[in-house]
Parts: C-alpha cells; sequence; structure tokens
C-alpha cells in the first residue's frame, strides 16, 4: 500500500520559510488550499499566509485567523479546491507535533505542515495528517514540484 502523500511546489515551501523565518521567535500560520487525490495524496495549489491571532506568547502556539478561513471559503465555493491544510512554525523546536498541536486536532481531515526554526533559520518542514480519532498524527510523505501540476 502506498504511503499518504502531500505534494506542493519547491516554491510554496519557500513562502512557508520565508513566514516562518519572518514570524521568529513567534509561530508563524496559514492555510493550504488544494484537493485531495486518488489513494489518499492531497496536491496543494497554493499557500496562504495569516496573522497568527492566538493570544500572546505566540512563541508556542498559532491560530489562524477565521476571516482568512471564512474569505477562502467564500472564494472555493465553486472551484474543484478548497482548504486541505494548514502549516505552522515550531520556533526553536523540532517539525514534530506538540502536545498543544495535538490539543488543536478539530479537523481530523486536515493535512498539517509544521517547519523547524532555530536561530530565526527555517530547517526542516514535515508534513502530517491526525489520526481519525483525534488523538495523534501521522507521518506523511512530503513531495516537491518545480512546475504547476
Amino acid at each position: 500500500m502506498n504511503e499518504p502523500r502531500i505534494r506542493l511546489l519547491r516554491a510554496q515551501l519557500q513562502d512557508i520559510e520565508r513566514a516562518a523565518e519572518a514570524a521568529y521567535p513567534e509561530e508563524a500560520c496559514g492555510l493550504l488550499v488544494g484537493r485531495s487525490q486518488p489513494g489518499g495524496a492531497w496536491q496543494v495549489s497554493a499557500v496562504e499566509a495569516s496573522t497568527n491571532v492566538a493570544e500572546p506568547p505566540r512563541t508556542r502556539r498559532f491560530e489562524v485567523d477565521p476571516k482568512l478561513r471564512l474569505r477562502l471559503e467564500r472564494e472555493l465555493r465553486d472551484c474543484p479546491d478548497s482548504v486541505v491544510g494548514v502549516y505552522h512554525s515550531h520556533p526553536n523546536g523540532s517539525a514534530a507535533p506538540s502536545e498543544t498541536d495535538i490539543s488543536m486536532i478539530f479537523e481530523p481531515e486536515m493535512v498539517w505542515l509544521i517547519t523547524a526554526v532555530a536561530d530565526g533559520k527555517a530547517g526542516a518542514t514535515k508534513a502530517y495528517k491526525p489520526t481519525e480519532d483525534g488523538s495523534a498524527f501521522r507521518l506523511l510523505g512530503l513531495d516537491l514540484g518545480s512546475e504547476e501540476a
């Protein structure tokens, strides 16, 4: 059986990394727009940065601006794409889900990208999918393309 995967463009990952570096030492966050594909894969078509509206301190928590989510849901209403995931950074942490992340699983169908940032420089980014019961995350494959899909 094939491992579930998420695919995005190298330029989209670079946008996420730049946002993570710019937000440091706070967490950056945003939404992933795209579509699910056969075999449990996801194709990202756009990365939408959000203001982190979590209560301070934002060094260990994030909250995507609900206005961004609502705007995207309206814009995508008649499109094949939808909001398929969220991304955020872990300042001076790893690219692995934290206990705080696990407590924030409200939509188990969403993909999560987490970028580690050390001393203001983006490092590894990993993709995760919550388990069906929302109690944990499982690692996904992450494919980077160089051109539009």
